[in-house]
């Protein structure tokens, strides 16, 4: 592939072609199979799959009465049932889903939906100025949605509808090295490979209560959704992250499973230590997005008592890429710093310079290949090209090794990212906020070992002469272009440039080194 598609036209759905591995499948199947099971669970809501499916089947029918096929539909929400219903209803439909960050600041939520060119916006809050980067929206969180699913006909349920397994599902905005975010498409035969992947690899049982607590506009979040209709399992979705609440719900929900980012699965070690719940129903906890301590690993296996399992991989792998189960039998060990095999339909390589692969032990970029690399970046061929190789490789950027048995070690990252808290930070779109300030001469910033957070942004500036700035301005100046996480939480004031290499690059390596020295692990 070489990522040229350039309108939503090129993914149009082919209904003459008889959908198969969509995200329809699964729905369909959980509505004649499974119909009675509870489906889906949030605070006192409790749907059967056959009324989840009802309701799809009428945000299909909305969709079908304000858009066309391939339209793209942004949607700025917490976790919820509603979000649930649209993230199968709208793709199912023929449109395309746009998940928007929370966490965002205005500019960017301003930026994707209008690369995007979403023609709506379905929010649980006031849209403020993004109001006016579409022609319509839908508010979650007053009685307008629901209004809207009561007065549609649904004289064509989506049982009926033929989709080709191509066709784009998803724009998953991810941070650009360039400092514009680039629309990660994903289509239904991406989804569903990787879901089908996962579920070898790492199955959920018809019996499971799956806790949906990681944010769901990450496909991180959402993967799950597609395995649990598929065997009749349960959705039990928290909505904005508590530890506490999280807690809460497994105890009283009898929760089996779930999914938490480094930072969660810290702060719920905390509370779960100081304010013990019964956790017995759990039969694995999985992690991934970012760098973890191994002593918060032992604290999980200690509080929790159950299957640790470690998870790597993109939003461009939709999204998993390998899988480490049982972790914690090996936290002693050197393998406890690998981050698992690629499970059945992915391969993983390490490649040379050249591209060609080279031998276990010996450390070289990551790449994957599997129908669940994504299709390309929405409208953005040349970043495409660059990471979309022959023969169908996607290239991670991560500099890492696999071992004889196929176990990949992580060991740096060659793109120039931080992932703190699960969220990506691409160091140039911060660069380029602290540049703005008119008293910063050189700025740079690297990712540092964060307790909570995995890593943390920190920034190394010179100021111009005579200029009196403190850490406080550059964080206020920071918060009012870039979103709080991609703030740096600390600052490094320099007198001297910048350390550089012979063709002028900034040596972020020897500014990172002294942070990074005697760690356990330096990435995952």
């Amino acid at each position: 592939m070489t990522g040229t598609f350039a309108s939503a036209q090129d993914h149009a759905p082919e209904t003459t072609v008889v959908g198969v591995y969509t995200m329809n499948d699964p729905i369909q199947r959980a509505r004649t199979i499974f119909g009675s099971r509870t489906g889906v669970v949030h605070g006192e809501i409790r749907r059967t799959y056959a009324e989840l499916g009802e309701r799809i089947d009428r945000v299909g029918a909305l969709m079908r009465q304000l858009t066309e096929p391939g339209d793209r539909v942004a949607l700025w929400s917490l976790n919820s049932d509603k979000f649930l219903e649209l993230f199968f209803g709208i793709p199912i439909s023929g449109r395309v889903i746009v998940p928007h960050n929370t966490r965002w600041a205005q500019p960017e939520l301003v930026y994707a939906t209008e690369d995007a060119g979403a023609k709506v916006l379905m929010c649980d809050r006031d849209p403020g100025g993004l109001a006016d980067s579409v022609d319509q929206v839908i508010r979650l969180d007053t009685d307008e949605y629901e209004s809207l699913l009561a007065g549609v006909s649904i004289a064509d349920p989506m049982s009926d509808v033929r989709i080709a397994p191509d066709t784009l599902a998803g724009l998953f905005y991810t941070g650009g090295t360039t400092g514009a975010a680039k629309g990660v498409m994903l289509t239904h035969a991406n989804l569903m490979a990787n879901a089908v992947q996962v579920q070898l690899a790492q199955p959920i049982l018809d019996d499971d209560r799956y806790l949906t607590m990681a944010p769901m506009f990450h496909a991180a979040g959402l993967y799950s959704a597609l395995v649990l209709p598929l065997v009749g399992a349960s959705n039990v979705i928290l909505g904005a992250f508590d530890p506490g609440a999280a807690l809460d719900l497994i105890a009283d929900e009898q929760a089996t499973c779930a999914i938490a980012v480094p930072a969660m699965l810290s702060a719920m070690c905390e509370t779960q230590a100081t304010e013990p719940r019964d956790l017995s129903s759990m039969r694995w906890l999985s992690h991934g997005a970012s760098p973890v301590a191994l002593e918060v690993l032992r604290r999980a296996d200690d509080l929790f008592k159950c299957e640790l399992i470690h998870l790597y991989g993109a939003t461009e792998l939709s999204p998993i890429a390998a899988i480490f189960r049982h972790e914690e039998q090996y936290l002693d060990s050197e393998r406890a710093k690998s981050c698992g095999q690629g499970p059945p339909g992915v391969e993983i390589r390490v490649v040379g310079p050249a591209g060609n692969a080279v031998p276990p032990g010996t450390a070289g970029e990551v790449a994957v290949r599997g129908p669940n690399v994504m299709a390309g970046y929405w409208n953005k061929p040349e970043q495409t090209a660059e990471v979309l190789l022959d023969g169908g490789w996607y290239r991670s950027g991560d500099i890492g090794y696999l071992d004889e048995d196929g176990y990949l070690f992580l060991v740096d990252r060659a793109k120039d990212m931080i992932v703190s808290g699960g969220e990506n930070v691409y160091c140039t779109e911060v660069e380029d906020a602290l540049y703005t300030h008119p008293g910063v001469l050189e700025a740079t910033v690297f990712g540092v070992p964060d307790e909570q957070w995995g890593e943390a942004v920190q920034a190394a500036v010179v100021l111009r002469a005579g200029v009196q700035v403190d850490e406080a301005e550059l964080t206020a100046h920071c918060r009012e272009r870039i979103a709080g996480y991609k703030v740096p939480k600390g600052f490094e004031f320099r007198s001297d440039a910048l350390p550089k290499s012979g063709a002028g690059k900034v040596l972020k390596r020897v500014l990172r080194e002294p942070y990074w020295s005697g760690r356990e692990r330096s990435i995952n």
